[in-house]
This record gives structure tokens, C-alpha cells and sequence, in this order.
């Protein structure tokens, strides 16, 4: 099973529902996206995989 295609959909997914929640979250979910998405850009998933 590839993560990489999945990935991605279901961080903006969970990031989108916390923002509805909690609107002062939205620089920490930003941030912390940005972080996830750009570490997985550097070291691809490679290990992530089940």
C-alpha cells in the first residue's frame, strides 16, 4: 500500500476539520503542515510504508 498518494488529502483533512473548531489554532495547523509536508519532500516515504 502506497501512504505518499494518501498522505497528504487526510493532514488537510484533519487540519481543515481543527480550523472549524478552534480557529486560533490555524498558524500552528499551517505551520505544522508545512513541517510534515516539507519532511516528507526532503526524505520522501520510504519509511512509511507498511
Amino acid at each position: 500500500m502506497n501512504l505518499s498518494a494518501h498522505i497528504g488529502p487526510i493532514v488537510s483533512l484533519i487540519a481543515g476539520i481543527l480550523i472549524l473548531i478552534m480557529p486560533r489554532l490555524l498558524n500552528y495547523i499551517v505551520a505544522i503542515y508545512l513541517i510534515v509536508i516539507g519532511l516528507i519532500g526532503l526524505f520522501g516515504t520510504g519509511s512509511l510504508r507498511l
